[in-house]
Parts: structure tokens; sequence; C-alpha cells
């Protein structure tokens, strides 16, 4: 057992931590500067490193601002910004010759630019004498640059826009032989690619002098030298070669090259000038041929348009005027109807003959579509009640209401379940004062159609005229659920609520119309109107000032206006209304007696004796003016205050004797006979006080104008005619002109009362 047992020495007892201070005598600091081989490693890529102070970035923690001077107490500043600002950015030097050399560039470009928009302008010589500077500072500038850089670095591209330019320039200015000139330098040149495309340009000035064996050689090595992808330049090239060896008779080749032209890109061009050198050298067959080719190569214009001037060329307008009908389009049209007939579209044939009355319609031409339409009175049903229905609608339109009622009827009698042509029906029917008929026909077209909206705004105004507001609001509230912003369905709607009196209303839906057609005068005049007789002045003022803005020439809203400013007693403001509205109506003496009472009451005197005086020498038959002469004359002292006492005795006894007259002869006519003459007071016991006067004038200017008038400032349109449009599911209804004798007998103007004149 005891030989695997090992006794420690004796000596380990004498020191139980021996050990503990032996190492490695590499970790010995202390002798570095005496280790050999330490000092050489310092000498070597370890040693070479930048003087205390700077320390070693350690990349890692580096872009987050972290450094080991940061530990030793310096500020967290990961921008850097304790360092200061920037320093200032290096001025230029606009004396260093890249400078110099940058600006001159510069001015070349400018001075290309404007040559090019000098001749686009139609200034041929200031273009080219731009060109030529443009050269002149070009030649300079390579000059330049060779001294400075290399030739390498010259820019080809402006060096070659220069001389084209250049070449460009000569030739718009006829300078041809200076235009070869030019085009030579740039054509001879091998550094510029693509250069000899300009040959065609070369051609073209030798084309020009007459030259066509050079324009033919020239065009040629254009041709030689493009290459096959571009083919429709080829093709042009080989258009113009046609063309110059037509000039030179040389027919045979220019049959070659349009040929060639028409087999690989047809156009009208090249086709008209191969018939014409086949006529040249009397080859009929290929003539005709030549001529089916050439009717095979598409128009590139739709239809309706080819025959629409492009720009206001009059050479142009008068081809086209002279081509619109000529006999080949005659024949184009007839044989185009004679095909569709012979087959078995025939309705189509039908539906272009009422195309062309429609066209005919569009362009004002009406005797030509009553003649086109009349041509299907003895067709089929459908047919004839489409032509029937638009011959209705013109003569409406000519306000013959008894033809409209004819081919109305046949429209009818032709086809019953046709809603345009019962509801022409109804139009003639409510031309004629039968207002219940007339709604029997626009319910029948309603009944057949209930979209046609035309019959029902038509039965609505039949239910307005026979005093039925209840069904003719139901009508007009129905149409607006389908015409969201149709103007004259929310003026109807607010009219009849008027009519109803219910002025909020009115007024509410009055403001829906302004939001649709916020420039309408007479719905915003209507509007102040309303707002008016509800004693709301102010709102009043606001929308017929607004009305007047937009139409100055309305009497009734200068009316209003100019009484609103004598109210506030705002004469001078007044004075401008009144004196629009003498300039208007010149005939009538009340706005001049206006102007005049606004003097007398704005205190010049003066003023408003001269204006008394000049009405009196236009209108000298005029009571209302003397009276106030005499007065004026005897406040101021004048002498010609006995004259006129005895002018104005005359003309009041010659008017009592009138009156008797009227009386005994018709009675109750006297009144618009002592209006005539423009006087509104009549009689010689009116009232003089001005409470009394400014109360009476502005009652009368509130008073608004005729309820029944339409929305439409222009005319008082409201019935709808219609016509079928053959070609589309929807029919085209216009408003006519003849709606206008729906309303004039009963919307007749206000005539202005005596109240309008002062005292």
């Amino acid at each position: 057992m005891m030989q695997n047992v090992h006794l420690a020495p004796e000596t380990d007892e004498d020191d139980l931590y021996s050990g503990y201070n032996d190492y490695n005598p590499t970790y010995d600091t202390e002798e570095l500067e005496n280790d050999t081989a330490f000092q050489q490693a310092v000498k070597t890529s370890h040693g070479r490193r930048p003087p205390d102070g700077v320390t070693r970035p350690m990349t890692a923690v580096r872009a987050a601002g972290f450094t080991k001077a940061a530990l030793r107490g310096s500020a967290f500043d990961p921008l850097g910004q304790s360092r200061g600002p920037a320093l200032p950015l290096e001025a230029r030097n606009e004396d260093s010759p890249e400078e110099k050399i940058r600006q001159l560039e510069k001015k070349v470009n400018e001075l290309v630019e404007e040559s090019c928009i000098a001749n686009s302008c139609g200034d041929l010589k200031l273009a080219l004498e731009k060109a030529k500077d443009a050269g002149r500072k070009e030649r300079v500038l390579v000059r330049q640059r060779e001294q400075v850089t290399s030739p390498e670095n010259i820019n080809l591209d402006l060096t070659y826009s220069v001389l084209f330019n250049l070449a460009s320039q000569y030739s718009a200015n006829e300078m041809y032989p200076e235009a070869l000139n030019t085009y030579q330098v740039i054509v001879k040149n091998k550094m510029f690619s693509n250069a000899g495309r300009l040959k065609v340009n070369m051609g073209n000035i030798y084309l020009k002098q007459r030259n066509y064996s050079k324009a033919i050689k020239f065009y040629r090595m254009a041709l030689d030298q493009i290459p096959s992808v571009h083919k429709e330049m080829r093709i042009k090239i080989m258009q113009n070669i046609g063309v110059t060896f037509i000039k030179t008779g040389q027919y045979s080749d220019a049959i070659n090259s349009f040929e060639h032209i028409m087999s690989m890109a047809p156009n009208l061009k090249a086709g008209f000038n191969l018939i014409l050198s086949y006529f040249a050298v009397g080859d009929r067959e290929k003539m005709k041929k030549a001529f089916q080719k050439l009717i095979g190569v598409p128009l590139e214009t739709d239809e309706d348009g080819k025959y629409i001037s492009p720009n206001d060329d009059p050479h142009t307008n008068l081809v086209i005027e002279a081509i619109k009908n000529d006999h080949l389009r005659q024949m184009e049209r007839e044989r185009c109807v004679e095909v569709v007939k012979a087959s078995q579209y025939v309705e189509l044939a039908n539906d272009l003959e009422i195309n062309k009355a429609i066209t005919y319609l569009r362009q004002k031409d009406f005797n030509q579509a009553v003649e086109t339409l009349k041509m299907f009175e003895k067709k089929d049903s459908s047919v004839k009640s489409a032509a029937a229905t638009n011959l209705s609608f013109l003569y409406y339109l000519e306000n013959e209401f008894a033809q409209a009622s004819s081919y109305a009827d046949l429209a009818v009698n032709s086809d019953r379940y046709n809603p345009s042509a019962l509801t022409n029906k109804g139009n003639t029917v409510f031309a004629n004062g039968d207002y219940e008929k007339a709604a029997e026909f626009y319910k029948e077209a309603l009944r057949n159609d209930s979209s046609c909206t035309e019959a029902l705004y038509n039965i609505g105004l039949t239910y307005k005229k026979l005093n039925r507001l209840d069904e003719a609001l139901d009508c007009f509230l129905k149409l607006h659920a389908i015409l969201r912003n149709s103007a004259q369905v929310l003026y109807q709607i607010a009219n009849i609520y008027e009519l109803m009196e219910d002025p909020n209303q009115a007024m509410e839906w009055l403001m829906q119309l302004i939001s649709v057609v916020p420039t309408d005068s007479r719905a915003l005049s209507k509007l102040g109107g309303l707002y008016g007789s509800e004693g709301d002045k102010s709102q009043a003022f606001q929308y017929y000032y607004e009305s007047y803005r937009y139409f100055p020439s309305n009497i009734e809203v200068i009316e209003w206006l100019g009484a609103y400013y004598i109210d506030t007693q705002f004469y001078e403001k007044a004075i401008q209304y009144f004196e629009r509205a003498s300039l208007i109506q010149p005939t009538q003496v009340k706005w001049q007696l206006m102007i005049a009472s606004c003097f007398r009451r704005s205190g010049n005197y003066q003023k408003a004796l001269d204006t008394y005086k000049d009405i009196h020498r236009k209108f000298p038959e005029n009571v209302e003016c003397l009276r106030f002469l005499v007065r004026l004359c005897t406040d101021i002292g004048l002498k010609e205050v006995q004259e006129y006492a005895t002018k104005l005795k005359r003309l009041e006894k010659m008017k009592e004797i009138r009156e008797q007259r009227t009386k005994s002869g018709r009675d109750g006519s006297g009144g618009p006979r002592g209006r005539r003459d423009g006087s509104a007071g009549g009689d010689g016991g009116q009232n003089c006080g001005a409470g009394s006067r400014g109360e009476r004038l502005s009652a009368q200017l509130r008073a608004l104008p005729g309820m029944e008038e339409p929305y439409d400032s222009s005319s008082n349109k409201e019935l709808d005619a219609s016509y079928v449009d053959p070609l589309g599911p929807q029919i085209e209804r216009p408003r006519t002109a003849a709606k206008k004798r729906v309303d004039e007998d009963d919307f007749a103007d206000e005539e202005l009362g005596d109240d309008l004149l002062p005292e």
C-alpha cells in the first residue's frame, strides 16, 4: 500500500508559498527598454504612430461619437459642432481661362437659340445675323480651348449645331452658295457622326436652283448613307427623287421610284404622282391600277373632320369649300346610300338619310333638312314617325304651329309609342292654349317612356298654367331628382313656391339656382326682390347690386338701386343709376326728372335748375318739369318765373280739356294717356312732403317683376321640342326659340307707376 504514497521533501516545509513569483520574462515591462526584439518592432510600421495627444480611433465606436478623448473628460460632440463654422467656399475666379471658356460657350448657345427664334418669327435677316455671330464666337471658343486643353476636349456638338444653324439660315435667306459651302464643311468633317444625312438638304437646295442632276445625285448619296432601319426617311428621300425625275421629264425613272414607295409604304402623294406619271407616258391600264391603290390608302382623318379647316388659311378654306360638295363628293354619297339600300342593311340607309337631315339642322340649313325629311312620308311607320317628328320640330321652330301640329299628328299616327312625337304634339296644343289636352299628351308620352324629361318638364308648366300648383311642384321635384343641376328646374320650383306665398322656400331654391349659375342676373334680381319684400334691405341690396354688376342694363334693377340710395339719402350715388337709366331709355322723361330731384334734395339747386331747363327743352309739354321750374325760380328769385308760370297754366288747362274729352269718349282711359308724356304725377294736387314721397317711391321699387317671368334671362324659353336621333338610343332635344311664343303674352312687364316721380 505504501508504495503509491509519495512524501513531500523536507525543503517544502520551509516555504509554503514558493512558485508564485515565477513568470514568463516576456511580460516583464520593466526591461522593455533593454529588449532588442521589442525595440526593433517599435521602429517598424507599428511604430509609425501619430504624436502624443492624437489617439488612434476605434472604428467600431467612432461613428457613434465614442473616442478615447471622450473618456478623458471631453464633451460628447458626434457632429463636430465644437469645431466652429465651415470655411467659406472658394470664390470663383472669373479671370481664369476655364471660366472664360464656360461663359463664351454659354453665349454661343444663346445666340443659336435667338437665331432659331427669330427664324420662327419670320425675321430671317436677324436670324442670319445671330447665326453669323454665333459662328464667329464659336471659332474664338475653339482657339481658346485648344490653348488651355487638348484638342480632344473640343465640344463637337456645339460646333455642329452652329454650322448647321448657319447653313439653314443661309438657305432661308436664299443665299444658296453660302449654304452649300457650309453644308460641305459639315459633310466633309469625319468627326461629325451621321453628317451624310445633310446631303438631303443640299439636294433640296439644288432642286430650288433647278439643278436637277445634282439634286438627284445628292439625294442618292444621302439614300446610300441612311441605314435601312430608317424606313420613313428613306421613303421621303425616294419621293423627292421621283418628283425630281418628273421635273426633268424622266417619267420612267419617276414611275420606278413611286412604284417602290407604293409597294413599301403607300401614301396619298406618292399614289397621286404615280397616276400622273402613268398619264404622262399614256399607260391607261396602269393608271387604273394605280388609282385602285390610291383609294386604298387610309385618309388618316375622320369623316366628320376632313372638311373642317385646320387653320385660318384663306387658300385652304377656299379649297375645302370647293370640294365639300363637288361632283365627286356627291357621287360618293349617292353610291354609298345606293350600296346600303341594296344590301340587307336597308334600315341603316334610312338612318343615314335622317342623319343627313340632322346634319343640315346643325348647319342651320332648314330648307335642305325639310326636303330630306319629306322623302320619308311614304316610308314604313317607324321611319315615317321619326321623320315626321323632326319635321314637326322644324315647323315649331318657325312658329308655324299648323304645320307643326299636322306633322306631329302624322308622327303619332305612325308610331303611337313615340314619346318625342307625343311631346311635340303636346307643345302645339299648348301653344293654342288648350292646357288640359296638352297635359294628356304629355302624360301619354311619360307612360310610353318614363325617362322623357321633356314631357315631365312641360306637364309641370301645364299644371302651373292651370293653377294646379301642388301638382306642378310635384312634377318639378321629380324632375329635380333626375336632373340635379338643371337651372330651369330649380327656377320653376322657386317660382312655384313664390306663387304659393312661401318666400322662405322660394329664397332657398333660388340660392341653389345661384350656386349653379352664379352670374345669372335675373335670378339674382329675383332673390333681391324676395328679400326686399321680407323687409331685409341689406340682403336685397346685395343681390340687386350683384345683378347690376353682371347685367347693368336691367331697368328694374337700376330703378331699385336708385330708390335705395334715395331712401338712404345718398343722392350722389342715386344720380349715377338714374343717369344710366336715362342712357338706356333716353325718351323717358322720368329718369331725368329723378336726376334733377336728386340734385335738388342734395342742395345743389343750380345744378337742379339747369337739369330742369334741359328737360323742358326736350319735353316742353311736361307739366311736372314746369311745376318744379316755377318753384325753383321763385325760391331763387329769377325773372323767368313768370314765363314758366304762364306755360304751366296753359298746359294744365289743356290737360283738363283733354281729360274731359277722354272721359266722355272712353271712360277710364285717361290714366294711360295722362302718363303718355312721362309724367308720374298727373295732377297738380300731388303731396310735396318728402317723407310720403320716399315711402311711395320705395314701396313701388320694392315691387317684384312679373312672377311668371321664366328663368332664362335672354328669352322666355320654357317648352321643349324634340327630334329623333336615329344613330343612338339617346334622343337629342334642343331648346327651341318657339318656346318664347308660349309665355310672352302672359309675362308682360309691369308699367312704372306714378309714385316714381318725386313731389
